[in-house]
């Protein structure tokens, strides 16, 4: 074959092949380090203890940010009391950048933030999560909260489903006059206030210590969150009935029960665009797939519940009716701590007021202010 016929500048010689192959390894070694430099990584703890199906769910939902952000952010997750021992330590712990966010109950910060209340059903307000979403999304309530936040350090990304609060009991509470005497375990704020309207003497414990208290007679009765979390904690054991609203309303005092994912301000600043739109999409996602996940388990734990001889009263409507009542006084109390509180309620009664959802009357807010 005449050398000739070879076209040798289509050919790269092998020494230039070895240097082609070590320039493309060098510049991938190098993009994969510059992508691990600038991966970002987050300490989240929730409020759900460890083994509930609360933690677990939001764990996989931590666990799985990596991946969706292409790895360039990471969500580490802990459970209640693994970092900040208890709520007023895990606030200041996100404040302070020693965690960089938190997945609370929102009513938790009711001494801190007084807007907080209105930020999670309280007695007898709203009681269907569209209409928490609505107000949120498409009424101007999201962009308000995060403004409030803002003031101390704290960023709000967005509210996630949860459920209605139960009380469970150890005698039947067959109606609004059957709570006067009782020792229950609420959480404090508007709640606490609206049940000593009807003589309840309200104690504030963490949901890990409330078994406890039950099985020692500290308290005769107490809230916490829906059947599949309390079934797990094992409340059937230290109690025989459950409390719920009207038929359609487990509760009446607590319906929507808003937790949220809440970080430090200064992260969130340092966090690119485009991960922020991220987190926020999926906050929004997770909401959803929590709600409906945490209602699966609930029915089934109803069922346990049942066949654990565990009994189901219900207030009737006109009992919804005295208890908000009862409740709208303290609603406009808690409105005037602050102008953040009033601006968020503000929105709220408009909205209750409206046709659409008819809750609340010219009559009934006669006279407040």
């Amino acid at each position: 074959m005449n050398k000739n016929e070879f076209d040798t500048t289509s050919v790269t010689p092998r020494r230039g092949i070895f240097k082609t192959l070590l320039t493309s390894a060098t510049i991938g070694a190098v993009l994969l380090a510059s992508s691990a430099q600038a991966a970002t990584t987050w300490k989240i703890q929730s409020v759900w203890d460890a083994g509930t199906v609360g933690y677990d769910l939001f764990k996989d939902w931590c666990d799985g940010i990596e991946e969706k952000s292409g790895g360039e952010l990471k969500f580490t997750c802990f459970p209640a009391k693994a970092v900040a021992a208890d709520n007023n330590g895990l606030f200041d712990a996100v404040r302070n950048g020693v965690l960089q966010g938190m997945n609370p109950f929102t009513l938790y910060w009711s001494g801190k933030i007084p807007a907080s209340v209105f930020l999670s059903s309280y007695p007898a307000g709203p009681d269907q999560p569209h209409q928490w979403d609505t107000m949120f999304y498409s009424l101007g309530m999201l962009e308000k909260t995060r403004e409030i936040y803002e003031k101390f350090g704290l960023f709000y990304v967005g509210p996630i489903q949860h459920d209605a609060n139960i009380i469970h009991s150890k005698e039947p509470i067959n109606s609004l006059d059957d709570l006067k005497g009782l020792k229950m375990r609420l959480p404090g704020g508007m709640v606490a206030e609206v049940f000593a309207e009807f003589g309840v003497s309200a104690v504030s414990l963490p949901g890990s210590d409330i078994f406890p208290a039950l099985e020692k007679g500290t308290i005769d009765s107490a809230d916490y969150v829906g059947p599949a979390v309390n079934w797990e904690l094992g409340f059937a054991q230290v109690t025989d009935t459950i409390l719920m609203g009207p038929p359609g309303v487990m509760s009446v005092y607590q319906p929507v029960d808003l937790m949220d994912l809440t970080v430090n301000l200064r992260a969130w600043k340092a966090l690119d665009p485009k991960l922020q739109q991220l987190v926020e999409d999926e906050v929004r996602i997770y909401s959803q797939k929590h709600y409906l996940a945490i209602q699966k388990r609930n029915i089934e734990a109803m069922k346990k519940f049942k066949e654990a001889g565990t009994t189901v009263t219900r207030l009737s409507q006109a009992d919804l009716q005295e208890f908000r009542r009862a409740a709208i006084p303290v609603w406009y109390r808690w409105a005037n701590k602050n102008e953040d509180a009033r601006a968020i309620f503000d929105m709220q009664l408009e909205y209750m007021m409206n046709d659409t959802v008819g809750y609340i009357t010219e009559e009934d807010i006669k006279g407040m202010k």
